[in-house]
């Protein structure tokens, strides 16, 4: 076995996991380069070479697969700088784009304006021709339309083209057609189907999804492209597989055509880094938080199953394709504090990786999360990356100072420790987002923290939430890079089928039948893909509501009971997941249960890399400290003298008790007053609370 290597591409720093021929690994960051994310990957796998004693033609020779996380889709619908392109539409509902769903965002807030749609209305054009609901031909579509609008596209400069017609889930062959035409008279525009991309019901988020699509597909293929000239040229001959947003990874050829799935694969693999992780506490249930330089991302993790959702949005487009659901905000290291009528605020504007926080000592002048918790010690000025980047305490201060300090009447320490509050508590609504709100207790779960940045704000939310462990992996600072070298081969297949469960519509014969054929659907692919039938996995859901309700909770079924018919075992599943989301269930047979959709996760299982557990040393950790320094302490509101330990040098079974810092070359742990930390198995830090009651 050759090398192995995921890489996770983050808006400030690039992470590396390296797994070599005896199983061994290597953690590695570089900063990014924005304007071209490979110049960065590029970077890092000539630093992991001459690490190794190797030139990087000779080192990629000897890597047998790169696991590869982006956020090159996410970053152009963030910023707005997204492909030209135009979309084909059902006449007489061009402006469904622009006029959403009708549903205010913000309950509260009628001055909020939807933004500007991705594709501007000249360039959104209406194609007569006409399907049913039951897939049946009304109207012929009138391929005249599609010429004239392909004139004005091509006339525009448009390089992707979105296909959208009314009930194309039903029957694809209006949307194929234009297609076939679109793609005779603009060989080179990237083509965008929906009933390739998303065939479900729902036209509003069929069509931004399908638009998204569009809009980040060239993109997406230039940089896959780039990407694998430039590793070819380097020597690279494996496997490259690129990390998608629904937890799973695949190959460069099919995220080229599936650009969307993507957009928020960068925080994708934590959940399974996270179980990984726990596997030495025998936990499967748990919140993992990732916390970089720009962004901090929270998941939650139910009986070993990571939370999937169909209406995620990004930069409040709609986005309906399966994704982990995560919560992201911009909390990170480069997170810049401003002030708002009197009131202290932290992001989601970021310094970035150019110029980074004032600290960094690169031009950055605005006060950063970073900034702060240099001044309040956290931070080693002299030890950051293991001292590879020397921070500027006095920069740091001057710059809390100039946009905090002074501008609030306050010392500059208080200062620190006010957007160091901040920056938890916002991190701590997060967590209450994809915990308090879905009906889960976060008290009933440990937090797993990850990040460069995360350990040393983990244990304060922590405490805010009333969660009493905390545990610090050993490879946390580059987390998602970890979890892709663990992740599986994933694709998701969908077929819109509404009818109450238990009527003709969803008789045994005609849903044994659409299983049966999505299941072929999902072989073939993860055949192509070189994957073994004894390591695939077929998992069935229905999306279920009762009737009358516009949303619908996704349901667990198996093959043999959608085959069979076992709709009252579905039924009381959905019930029991409908009173766990909205506290309660109407199992009166005068609210009949509907489905609207039958949707497959096709996994096709890849070799992981081994799990070792260290020997076990004694408790005493005196070996690791390394000295001390001052250490703002928030339970006494003052600097207090605090020991500092080598993280690297801790084994397991070693023990400390709080207050004290751990620094390893890639992250700081503060372990406050009244915690607890202890080395596992698997050399994390498990950090528990000895002054929370959590009700367990």
């Amino acid at each position: 076995m050759g090398y192995r290597i995921g890489i996770d591409v983050g808006g400030t720093f690039t992470d590396y996991l390296l797994l070599d021929e005896r199983g061994a690994t290597r953690a590695h960051k570089v900063l990014s380069t924005p304007a071209d994310p490979s110049q960065a990957v590029l970077q890092g796998l000539g630093e992991l070479a001459a690490g190794v004693g190797l030139s990087l033609p000779d080192f990629l020779r000897r890597v047998d697969i790169i696991v590869h996380g982006t956020t090159v889709t996410t970053n152009a619908v963030l910023t707005g700088r997204v492909a030209r392109a135009g979309l084909l539409t059902t006449h007489g509902f061009r402006d469904a784009l622009a006029m959403r769903r009708g549903v205010r965002e913000s309950f509260y807030d009628n001055k909020l304006a939807a933004p500007k749609p991705l594709v501007p209305r000249r360039l959104r054009l209406p194609v007569r021709g006409r399907i049913d609901h039951r897939g049946r031909e009304l109207e012929p579509l009138s391929l005249d339309d599609v010429e004239r609008a392909v004139a004005v596209l091509q006339a525009d400069g448009v390089e992707a083209v979105a296909v959208c017609f009314m009930h194309a889930w039903a029957n694809p062959a209006h949307e194929e057609a234009a297609a076939g035409l679109v793609a005779g008279l603009m060989p080179d525009a990237y083509l965008s189907v929906s009933s390739r991309v998303l065939p479900q019901v729902r036209y509003y988020e069929r069509t931004s999804t399908t638009v998204l699509n569009a809009a980040v597909g060239p993109i997406l293929r230039r940089y896959v492209e780039n990407l694998r000239r430039r590793l070819a040229e380097g020597g690279f001959g494996g496997a490259l597989r690129i990390m998608q947003s629904n937890g799973g990874v695949t190959s460069p050829e099919a995220v080229a055509a599936l650009a969307a799935s993507t957009l928020l694969s960068g925080p994708a693999a934590a959940p399974t880094a996270g179980l990984a992780a726990l596997r030495a506490h025998g936990e499967d249930g748990f919140i993992t938080v990732d916390m970089g330089g720009t962004s901090f991302d929270a998941a939650l993790v139910v009986g070993g199953a990571p939370s999937i959702t169909t209406s995620s949005s990004v930069s409040r487009f709609a986005l309906a394709l399966p994704s982990m659901d995560i919560v992201t905000i911009g909390a990170g290291g480069g997170s810049i504090a401003w002030i708002d009528d009197g009131l202290l605020k932290m992001g989601p504007q970021s310094a970035g990786a150019d110029p980074g926080p004032a600290c960094y000592g690169r031009g950055g002048a605005q006060p950063t999360c970073s900034d702060a918790n240099l001044v309040l010690g956290y931070l080693s000025p002299s030890f950051f990356a293991g001292g590879s980047i020397r921070l500027d305490a006095g920069a740091a201060r001057a710059a809390v100072e100039r946009g905090v300090a002074a501008p609030l009447g306050m010392d500059v320490v208080r200062a620190a420790h006010g957007m160091y509050q901040v920056m938890n508590v916002n991190m701590a609504s997060a967590i209450r987002e994809i915990s308090v709100q879905k009906g889960w207790d976060p008290r009933e779960f440990p937090l797993v923290c990850a990040g460069g940045a995360g350990a040393i704000h983990a244990a304060m939310i922590a405490r805010e939430l009333g969660i009493r462990r905390v545990l610090v992996p050993r490879d946390a600072a580059i987390f998602c890079a970890s979890g892709m070298l663990r992740t599986d081969l994933k694709h998701d297949f969908v077929r819109s089928q509404a009818g109450v469960l238990g009527d003709a519509t969803a008789a045994p014969g005609r849903i044994g039948a659409l299983v049966d054929e999505m299941a072929a659907e999902a072989d073939a692919v993860l055949q192509a893909e070189g994957i073994a039938p004894g390591r695939r996995r077929l998992s069935f859901a229905l999306d279920l509501r009762y009737r009358g309700q516009y949303h619908e909770v996704s349901v667990a079924a198996s093959a043999g009971q959608l085959r069979e018919g076992a709709w009252d075992a579905v039924r009381e599943a959905f019930h029991q997941r409908h009173d766990r989301l909205y506290g309660y269930a109407l199992r009166d047979e005068a609210t009949p249960v509907e489905m609207v959709s039958v949707r497959l996760s096709a996994v096709g299982e890849t070799d992981k890399p081994p799990q070792v557990d260290e020997p076990r040393d004694g408790e005493d950790a005196a070996h690791a400290l390394k000295g001390s320094r001052a250490v703002f302490q928030p339970d006494v509101g003052e600097f207090r003298e605090t020991p500092v330990y080598d993280g690297d040098r801790l084994r397991h079974g070693n023990r400390l008790q709080g207050p004290a810092i751990v620094e390893k070359v890639t992250t700081t742990v503060f372990v406050p007053a009244g915690f607890g930390l202890a080395v596992d198995a698997l050399g994390g830090f498990l950090l528990e609370d000895t002054t929370t009651e959590t009700q367990r």
